[in-house]
């Protein structure tokens, strides 16, 4: 809708650009002289509205940017190939422009209510589906968790000096994290109150899909930034969100709720390793999708704010990867600490195996650790069967000396005097096949 005055001037840059237009008269009274329709390839809604923006269309004029089907003109075919060429040069093609990237981000992040109720629904999912051992139940829960758009919001106001949407996004996503865990936490105390999940907490944590985002190692980082670049670029082109989303849900969900349970179980020491996952993941996606609607091009509206959006950008990306770094750190000393235990467990078994008689049976390994987050065996407990006929072979005293000798050095106040070793004699019959 052309305001008072600027028909010609609109009409003018239209023409500049070769655009097809049709003019209709404004009659209803108000302070616009005419409508003026026109088509538009994707890539060339930013550079024409900032060229009316430039001969005085600023928001009064009331500009409606709407998705066609199809636009069957030899002179849009022209236009489209020219603005592909220029964006392609430009390194910046097929995204959509600065005010629809806005709009976009701004319908992601969903209001408080319905944010509230998705992400405690989803955590409590994801703590079922986790009880349960259940990958599908799991992946459920990333289906209807809401975090892609609080984490795109905060990026994309960020790099369009839009400190509401941006702040916005920053507090929903400290909302969902302390929401998830909450919702977790409760949930898993209830069922773990009720007797509907009577384990205790050496079994809850031994559940292979627990277990698992116990000890988070470096490649976790790999596809939080994954996935925030993904977000990203599917926001930026103007493509469905939907698989991305479940890709952002699956870097932090379950590793929230795992927290969730560590707490209900009374063992937080125990989940730290997930905690610092979850805000590895956190960060990693707010990084990458930063960094990477940066280089896409997008800037604030007003030149004279690229500067004030640029240094707010630089400073946020820079406090992020110092964060990051520190905590990248700690998942590396757990990727460290994951191997060592992997090496003690199996030079243990060999050296048992090479004590024990030719009658006797190693039957069963297991080591309790402890440590954040460089774990240390505390106690080994070792099964042996061997004939119900003859006595237990006399090998306690061989097999605590090898242990003892094999346990990595700990960090912290335990000594190797520390690890306790036990072993237990079960009779086992062998039938003759």
């Amino acid at each position: 809708m052309v305001p008072t005055g600027k028909r010609t001037a609109v009409l003018d840059v239209l023409d500049e650009e070769d655009v097809d237009y049709a003019v209709s008269d404004e009659t209803s009274g108000r302070d616009y002289t005419a409508v003026v329709t026109f088509p538009l390839p994707t890539g060339a809604v930013e550079p024409v509205l900032d060229k009316l923006r430039g001969v005085g269309i600023e928001r009064d004029a009331y500009t409606v940017v709407v998705e066609a089907e199809t636009v069957v003109s030899d002179r849009f075919e022209a236009l489209e190939e020219r603005y592909e060429t220029e964006q392609e040069e430009n390194g910046n093609g097929g995204r959509i422009a600065r005010e629809e990237l806005v709009t976009r981000a701004d319908e992601m992040a969903p209001t408080l209510r319905p944010y509230v109720l998705m992400t405690a629904v989803s955590a409590v999912v994801a703590t079922a589906g986790l009880l349960l051992d259940s990958p599908a139940v799991v992946v459920g829960s990333m289906v209807i968790a809401p975090l892609i758009g609080p984490a795109m919001a905060a990026s994309v106001g960020t790099v369009v000096d839009d400190a509401d949407l941006a702040l916005r996004g920053v507090k929903l996503q400290a909302l969902g994290g302390v929401l998830a865990i909450a919702a977790a936490a409760v949930f898993a105390l209830l069922v773990r109150l009720t007797s509907v999940v009577p384990l205790t907490s050496e079994e809850v944590f031994a559940i292979d899909e627990i277990r698992e985002r116990l000890a988070p190692d470096v490649l976790s980082l790999v596809i939080a930034l994954g996935a925030g670049t993904a977000g990203a670029i599917s926001l930026s082109s103007g493509v469905s969100s939907a698989l991305v989303g479940v890709m952002i849900a699956a870097a932090l969900v379950p590793p929230t709720a795992v927290v969730g349970i560590g707490i209900a179980w009374g063992e937080p020491q125990s989940v730290v390793g997930s905690a610092v996952l979850v805000l590895v993941n956190v960060l990693a996606i707010n990084l990458a999708a930063l960094v990477v609607l940066w280089r896409l091009g997008y800037r604030p509206t007003h030149w004279f704010r690229e500067e004030e959006a640029r240094s707010t950008t630089v400073k946020r990306v820079a406090v992020l990867a110092a964060i990051l770094l520190v905590l990248t750190g700690l998942l590396g000393a757990f990727t460290y600490s994951t191997s060592r235990t992997a090496d003690f467990e199996r030079e243990a078994t060999a050296a048992i195996e090479a004590e024990l008689p030719p009658e006797a049976t190693l039957l069963d390994l297991e080591v309790t650790y402890e440590g954040v987050p460089l774990q240390t065996p505390q106690t080994v407990v070792v099964t042996v069967g061997h004939p119900p006929s003859s006595p237990p072979p006399p090998v306690a005293a061989p097999i605590r000396d090898r242990l003892s000798e094999l346990a990595p050095e700990p960090i912290g106040p335990f000594g190797r005097d520390g690890l306790y070793v036990e072993i237990r004699y079960v009779g086992v019959d062998r039938a003759m096949a």
